[in-house]
């Protein structure tokens, strides 16, 4: 999938039932994303952390993530500090990676580029 595709998909909704996308396609997905996103050992996740140079900084990129969340009805954990954030995604209803994770973070890659 190119980077192009995943930016235009919006996510859907997954209420589980369906299985988790193991390592190989996550990585294979995962080429459409910025590669500072690194997907965890077990593909259930995907994390990034994003730098910025003062809290008004920061706090911006978190409404600007939430304001995805909530376009996309998929929500990342997010780790706030003074001058960076540290976003993880992952569809909890199928415990793992789903294509709606990389969705959503290309959306991110999007902001920050």
């Amino acid at each position: 999938m190119s980077a192009d595709d995943l930016e235009k998909k919006h996510c859907t909704p997954c209420e589980g039932g369906v299985q988790p996308l193991d390592m190989t396609a996550a990585k294979q997905i995962g080429e459409a994303i910025d590669s500072s996103w690194v997907i965890s050992h077990d593909a259930k996740e995907i994390v990034r952390e994003f730098k910025f140079s003062n809290y008004t900084k920061t706090i911006s990129f978190v409404n600007a993530v939430a304001w995805v969340a909530d376009t996309e009805d998929h929500h990342p954990e997010m780790e706030v500090h003074y001058g960076s954030c540290k976003v993880t995604y992952s569809t909890h209803s199928i415990g793992g990676l789903s294509e709606n994770d990389f969705i959503c973070a290309k959306k991110i890659d999007n902001i920050i580029s």
